[in-house]
């Protein structure tokens, strides 16, 4: 059996009288590639939301390899090995491209922002830079100033920033979103080979995304867990077919 490295008991997050998130138990075990999906407000982005300690839960515990972080600050738990993309997307848009996985790097260093270093000092992180973009196949775009890089090509220096950061744990929110075909495929190749030796837990609508790369698959429906499985399990279970009723239903037999 692998070893779980995430774990959630009772999870629950209410807004006002509102349960947004009710009672879950996930299991993330290691080295999987594990999908959160589920009809649109079914509590996915609350649940990534908690997960990384941007909302703190009503009740419940986050256990992170065997250790209760349900009361831990966001900088803690990355500093822990639990990193989200989008919290260190590439925010520098003028910035080139080694420049912002640059900035990623200094991050894990701890010398964050510190712009008066010395270029020679930034320069003895070019390697690791590099080597980050050769994995996220951006090597070509280094000296590319951000803001002119394609949509796609972004999400991957989103990556590309995120390794840099050694995560133990990955989480992306919605990595192929608002993608054409071809960068939906190139982004989920990407997935699939920076996957290797890492855990990655994602919130995906695209179900030919999650069918082609992932181990296990939660579903989630108006806050509870209504399934988890195999993607085989889990798209002909009567009752996630129900909840994807309609378009959805036929996207979620039509992905193979």
């Amino acid at each position: 059996m692998t070893p779980v490295i995430l774990e959630t008991k009772n999870l629950t997050k209410e807004f006002k009288g509102f349960t947004a998130v009710n009672d879950v138990n996930l299991k993330v075990q290691r080295g999987h590639i594990h999908a959160l999906i589920g009809p649109n407000g079914a509590g996915k982005t609350t649940c990534f939301n908690l997960l990384t300690k941007f909302l703190i839960p009503t009740s419940g515990q986050i256990l992170f390899n065997g250790k209760d972080i349900t009361a831990e600050k966001p900088a803690q738990i990355s500093r822990q090995g639990i990193i989200r993309s989008f919290q260190i997307s590439a925010v520098f848009p003028h910035l080139t491209v080694l420049e912002n996985v640059r900035i990623g790097l200094q991050r894990k260093l701890g010398t964050s922002f510190h712009f008066w270093k010395s270029q020679k000092t930034l320069d003895q992180l070019n390697d690791r830079a590099m080597q980050l973009l050769a994995e996220v196949d951006l090597t070509e775009f280094a000296d590319t100033v951000t803001v002119d890089l394609p949509y796609g090509r972004k999400r991957a220096l989103e990556i590309a920033t995120t390794l840099g950061m050694e995560p133990e744990l990955m989480l992306l929110d919605e990595p192929t979103q608002g993608m054409g075909h071809e960068d939906v495929h190139r982004v989920t190749e990407l997935i699939k080979k920076v996957s290797a030796g890492r855990t990655i837990l994602m919130v995906e609508h695209n179900m030919s995304v999650v069918s082609g790369i992932c181990d296990k698959i939660s579903v989630l429906q108006r806050g509870a867990m209504l399934a988890e499985g195999t993607y085989a399990e889990v798209s002909s279970n009567p009752q996630v077919m129900e909840a994807y009723m309609g378009t959805s239903a036929a996207e979620l037999q039509g992905a193979h």
